[in-house]
């Protein structure tokens, strides 16, 4: 009898953190990803190619993807939400975000003390919040919900 207590013990402390935690994100299965937290739903991939701030907006805009028409650039808060700090090149989980390149991301929001600039997240090590020149090329992931 005293076994099966040990036994039934053990078998808890085991299965309970499976029962406990769930994951952040949820891969929907067709190539769309949903944030938990947040109930934003992410395109699992990155778009095909780089480009610059204008291109990333219009490229999200006309996005119709996985059944949905509303995709769009996110915003910096949004964007940096995906980081994982515990997590470098790239700084994301992986599991949900297979292609993620270890460079900078475009968000939607342009930089306060400067027109000409956007903010950006640089995935390596998920730090480089910061502007760059709308003008250059980075990476792009679109996003729907939220705001």
């Amino acid at each position: 009898m005293e076994f099966k207590k040990i036994f039934l013990f053990a078998a808890i402390l085991i299965l309970m953190p499976c029962l406990c935690f769930s994951s952040d994100f949820t891969d929907n299965g067709d190539g769309t990803i949903t944030d938990n937290k947040t109930g934003l739903m992410w395109m699992k991939e990155t778009a095909d190619n780089k480009m610059n701030w204008k291109d990333a907006l219009s490229y999200c805009e006309n996005l119709d993807y996985a059944g949905y028409s509303d995709w769009r650039l996110p915003n910096i808060k949004e964007l940096g939400s995906i980081v994982d700090y515990s997590a470098y090149n790239p700084a994301i989980d992986t599991n949900f975000f297979p292609d993620t390149m270890s460079s900078y991301y475009w968000s939607s929001t342009t930089y306060s003390y400067g027109a000409v600039d956007a903010w950006r997240v640089y995935f390596d090590y998920g730090s480089g919040h910061g502007p760059g020149n709308k003008s250059n090329t980075y990476y792009v992931r679109a996003v729907r919900g939220g705001q």
